[in-house]
């Protein structure tokens, strides 16, 4: 699945996450972006990944499940203890 799928598919569910004025925020374009999938939890998703830092340095990476389209969040070191 390619960004613009991700994009169209996300934006059904209601999100906010791809919305222009969120984008604009950020300082952030569909070019910037890249898709790969892999799995989070033992569910497959979709990570949506940043090629460049945009505003405030933010680089991270976004997972949407690859089913809902819904985001799912990856665990951090603190919360697996």
């Amino acid at each position: 699945m390619n960004k613009s799928q991700l994009r169209a598919n996300v934006m059904a569910t209601g999100s906010y996450f791809f919305d222009r004025a969120t984008m604009k925020f950020f300082g952030d374009t569909m070019a910037n972006y890249g898709t790969y999938k892999t799995t989070v939890n033992g569910r497959a998703v979709i990570a949506l990944y940043r090629k460049r830092p945009v505003k405030y340095g933010l680089q991270s990476i976004a997972y949407f499940d690859a089913v809902t389209f819904e985001q799912v969040y990856k665990p951090t070191e603190e919360a697996k203890e």
